[in-house]
């Protein structure tokens, strides 16, 4: 995890302490109340959503801790809402949890995004609706603050039994269960949303992902998504079978794209930029289970910024399972490499690198020969004109 610096630290503590509760309409869900004269449009949401609830336009929602919109509620989050975890660590961590049975129906605009991020973060409804949707106190490389966005579902995952706890929730929460049958299955819309400074630790080697979706249906709605600041990875798949299309990953702390327990949907057209840990990290199913292929097309990957630098290019193990496919990697340094070119399961068409044709044998397993579906230069256009609404774009990052 990148660690801030102690000033940082105390400035961020200083600005948790603002927030204040206040009284809302029955349909806001979790909100406490606070007769003391607090700002009516920042309402503090501490209890778990049980019934039907709307957050509205205009206004900022706090996390106060780890928030679950329970099974057979639905959260609707209206475009340019503001929601703010508050900052903490282990038992404390604050995020937002769409468990098993529950539907979430968050669309932002391409003008009026959504925005989740830290109660560190200065940004506010009034600046999203300006069209300025950068956070103006804190760096795309600040990172861990708060929890982060868990999309649970009822579809199928490879795993030890077929529902399990998703990473980062304690066991004991019944809503961290992910898994089941229902491959079809919807958890709502998530759309044109951008998810900040996520991955606070839980515990040892488990954080939380700025996206993570488990065992996810078909049928739930995922696209134009941005990651800015995950300590973690910036989305994660534990099987399941949802598309996710639009995406930008900025600066994370460690996989751009990471999947999971047979995941065996498709990610199409999205960027990756700065990932300090794998460009991308593509497991293969874990135990006897193996629900097909996932997909990954049309990507664009900045392999070193003047920030960070990524490992590798791909890396996948060997019984991975996934097809891949025009994908174009720039600013690549030296040691960079595709780990594993020949695995049974492993499909590559069009992947191109923006290196001379020299240096593409540096770039596969010592040993193996330039294969076809390898090229060199710049021959690939990406078209990010879908992306153009994010902070990174708007920040010149592709």
């Amino acid at each position: 995890m990148k660690k801030l610096s102690s000033l940082a630290v105390l400035s961020l503590m200083a600005m948790s302490t603002m927030f204040v509760s206040c009284s809302g309409d029955d349909d806001n869900g979790g909100g406490s109340s606070d007769d003391d004269g607090g700002d009516e449009n920042t309402i503090v949401v501490s209890e778990n959503i049980t019934q039907d609830a709307i957050w509205e336009t205009g206004k900022t929602y706090v996390l106060a801790g780890r928030i679950a919109v329970v099974s057979g509620a639905h959260l609707e989050i209206q475009p340019g809402v503001v929601v703010k975890g508050e900052m903490g660590e282990g038992a404390d961590a604050s995020a937002l949890i769409i468990a098993r049975g529950a539907t979430i129906d968050a669309e932002g605009e391409p003008n009026l995004p959504i925005i989740f991020t830290s109660v560190g973060d200065e940004i506010t409804p009034e600046q999203v609706a300006s069209g300025d949707f950068s956070s103006p106190n804190l760096s795309s490389t600040t990172s861990g603050l708060w929890g982060g966005l868990i999309v649970l579902g009822n579809a199928r995952i490879s795993a030890s039994a077929e529902t399990v706890g998703i990473e980062g929730i304690p066991a004991s929460d019944p809503n961290g269960l992910y898994g089941g049958t229902n491959d079809t299955e919807s958890s709502g819309t998530l759309r044109y949303i951008s998810i900040r400074y996520s991955g606070t630790d839980i515990g040892e080697g488990n954080e939380i992902q700025g996206l993570t979706l488990g065992g996810v249906g078909s049928g739930t709605v995922v696209e134009n998504i941005e990651i800015v600041g995950s300590a973690d990875d910036g989305i994660e798949w534990f099987g399941g079978k949802v598309n996710v299309t639009n995406v930008v990953v900025w600066n994370c702390g460690d996989d751009g794209i990471d999947t999971d327990q047979s995941w065996s949907g498709t990610l199409n057209n999205f960027a990756v930029i700065g990932a300090q840990g794998h460009a991308f990290e593509l497991d293969g199913p874990e135990g006897s289970s193996d629900y097909g292929p996932h997909t990954i097309q049309n990507g664009f990957i900045k392999m070193s910024t003047s920030d960070f630098t990524t490992q590798d290019i791909i890396n996948t193990d060997e019984n991975s399972n996934v097809n891949l496919s025009n994908l174009y990697f720039t600013d690549l340094v030296e040691g960079q490499i595709i780990n594993r070119i020949d695995a049974a399961n492993v499909s590559f068409n069009n992947i191109y690198l923006n290196t001379t044709a020299d240096d593409l044998i540096n770039r596969i397993p010592e040993g193996s020969s330039v294969p076809s579906w390898l090229h060199a230069g710049t021959t690939y256009t990406f078209n990010g004109s879908s992306l153009n609404w994010t902070w990174a774009a708007q920040a010149n990052q592709f």
